[in-house]
């Protein structure tokens, strides 16, 4: 941990969020260093052959899924989707899924309507597989296969570190199904401790916003789900409104409400999707709303503001890490409204819905 972090540590309110965030770069050397544990499931996959792979999450974890949701299918060409567990729990349907992949992915594994979704799948032809931080969970126990994320205990309501221990599980099941060896992810905790540094910038410029009422956020590919977390982080933490678009959703109608003085959160890295976001950018500036921007160096400059990600990641891998200047927004936001992001209203650390 460097001095810059130490500068802008909460006093109190928020340091457990602030600890957690800031362990993530060893979060990642752990996941990378023990990527043999998922060498059984990716046997496994490969001797199944499915023909498609569901996700069934909630929360932050329904965003771990949508990243995933889009290596499945630009890395392996499979067709992917995301479950509503309650046509399952609620609705009572029980299809037929010889063929399938289900993956449920879970922080805690202790949410009855992804465990009974879990359950008949099974049943009903599928493979089962549990991502989560608990080997022993009820969803754990109900998959044939399960990941151990390895994030370590997560006290804060908020997740962070286990939202990106997720990405990085899934990363490198996808890699090495296709043969790889986690290389492309091996720059992920030097870029991480970089973005950790950049920390007291973001902190600025969250206060600058102390006022703001209101927030879009938008990215596109893989960039998607990093646009969709982080306005749920803002989301929890500062109750205020944020709603994430993928920028084509955007230009498809809620475009419309931008209007000058509003503001727009931007990922955009080097890649497809970052290039995609491009006129996006430029109707959200025409617009003349304020854009707050982490991506590449060109989308930083075409924005009003921004932290420019450090070079060295894959867009495959990117997500992993260019959440953490969003997660840091939101900390300090929280605190700048007097809120503690540790322990939101009404929120606890583990939902269980059915």
């Amino acid at each position: 941990m460097t001095e810059t972090f130490d500068e802008v540590r909460p006093s109190s309110a928020g340091t457990t969020m602030w600890t957690e965030i800031a362990e993530q770069p060893e979060v990642w050397r752990r996941g990378l260093a023990e990527r043999g544990r998922i060498e059984p499931v990716t046997a496994a996959v490969r001797r199944a052959a499915p023909r498609f792979v569901l996700f069934a999450a909630r929360g932050t974890s329904d965003h771990a899924a949508l990243y995933a949701k889009y290596l499945f299918e630009v890395v392996h060409q499979l067709p992917a989707g995301l479950i509503s567990p309650s046509t399952v729990t609620a609705y009572g349907t029980s299809p037929d899924l010889r063929d399938v992949l289900v993956v449920a992915v879970s922080q805690s594994g202790r949410s009855p309507d992804l465990v009974q979704t879990v359950e008949t799948s099974r049943r009903r032809g599928a493979l089962t597989l549990a991502v989560t931080n608990d080997a022993l969970s009820p969803l754990a126990q109900a998959a044939e296969l399960h990941i151990d994320i390895l994030a370590g205990p997560e006290l804060a309501v908020a997740a962070t570190k286990s939202y990106t221990a997720q990405l990085l599980s899934l990363y490198l099941l996808v890699d090495q199904l296709r043969g790889g060896d986690g290389e492309a992810a091996a720059a992920l905790p030097g870029v991480g401790g970089r973005l950790l540094a950049l920390e007291d910038d973001v902190r600025q410029s969250a206060e600058r916003h102390r006022d703001t009422p209101s927030f879009v956020v938008t990215g596109r590919g893989y960039s998607s789900a990093t646009a969709h977390e982080a306005a749920l982080k803002l989301m929890e933490t500062s109750y205020l409104q944020a709603q994430a678009f993928s920028g084509a959703d955007l230009l498809h109608g809620p475009i419309a409400m931008v209007d000058p003085g509003a503001k727009v959160l931007v990922v955009a890295p080097e890649g497809v999707g970052g290039r995609a976001m491009r006129e996006a950018i430029t109707r959200i500036r025409d617009l003349g709303a304020e854009t707050l921007c982490v991506g590449s160096a060109e989308a930083v400059a075409g924005s009003s503001a921004g932290i420019v990600l450090p070079p060295g990641l894959s867009e495959e891998v990117s997500p992993i890490a260019e959440i953490v200047p969003f997660q840091h927004f939101a900390l300090h936001l929280a605190l700048a409204h007097g809120n503690n992001p540790d322990s939101p209203r009404g929120l606890s650390k583990v939902t269980e819905t059915r």
